[in-house]
């Protein structure tokens, strides 16, 4: 059975948009426009073929029948489970390639001699000339913090009492 019978139109067009020749030159954000659409298709064509899966094995009895009478449903979600594989592939490499030029790009620039941030080139004095915010730990004064403490302590104590006891 031909797929053009089992989709309806705009099913259709999104399938012949996934084709290899179809998404080879298409740039990183259209792919993931497009593996969006098509996953959302999936799960859609999956998630109907499930339900009426399940309605018919009461219908019919048994699982094995109501295979049979969903089997147009089966081979739609098949259909684009392969179309949204193409499109992952492809996803991946033009990822990938991506990536590997934006390591190039930044391996380029580490050994060009930038230091870091100052794209100036300067050499800084290695001292940081503001003294900063004082490290306190101010939570120690919250009352929660006071709870917690006093919990413990308590604690601590009827362990050592009942220790005491023996």
């Amino acid at each position: 059975m031909s797929i053009k019978n089992i989709l309806s139109e705009s099913d259709y067009r999104l399938v012949l948009s996934t084709e290899d020749d179809q998404i080879s030159g298409l740039s990183e954000e259209k792919l993931l426009k497009l593996h969006r659409r098509t996953r959302r298709a999936r799960n859609k064509h999956v998630g109907q073929y499930r339900r009426e899966g399940a309605a018919k094995v009461s219908k019919k009895g048994a699982r094995g029948q109501a295979k049979k009478a969903n089997v147009k449903r089966a081979e739609r979600a098949e259909v684009f489970e392969e179309a949204l594989s193409r499109v992952s592939r492809q996803l991946g490499v033009v990822a990938h390639e991506a990536a590997e030029a934006l390591k190039a790009e930044r391996l380029a620039a580490a050994a060009g001699g930038s230091a870091g941030p100052g794209k100036d080139g300067r050499k800084g004095s290695g001292k940081v000339s503001s003294k900063g915010k004082a490290k306190v730990d101010d939570t120690r004064d919250k009352s929660g913090r006071k709870k917690y403490e006093a919990s413990s302590i308590a604690q601590g104590k009827r362990r050592q009492a009942k220790r005491d006891k023996r």
